[in-house]
């Protein structure tokens, strides 16, 4: 099992109640065979640049750990998410 980051980010116009379904659906994949260490909603920012015509995203950052297949659940998941607009999940390096 190793870390990882994932970061995430939502659609500007989607409610409170979405934010913490997806954030729990998320969870609960992790949670199969590994752990959350962190859950950090860091709220609405403004995008770099447009996507899919959004200029406005929420940002979420989670710390976990977990082995490779949860990270392929997680990103076949968020693939199929339509309020999701961007991922990116990297492993941590231990120096």
């Amino acid at each position: 099992m190793r870390k990882y980051e994932m970061m995430y980010i939502i659609r500007s116009e989607a409610e409170e109640e979405t934010v913490q379904a997806i954030g729990e659906k998320l969870q609960n994949i992790i949670n199969n065979d590994g752990t959350v260490d962190k859950y950090e909603v860091k709220g609405k920012r403004r995008l770099a640049y447009e996507i899919k015509k959004q200029n406005d995203g929420i940002y979420v950052i989670v710390n976990f750990t977990a082995g490779r297949d949860i990270v392929s659940e997680l990103d076949r998941v968020i693939r199929i998410s339509d309020e999701i607009i961007r991922h990116l999940i990297v492993q941590d390096v231990v120096a």
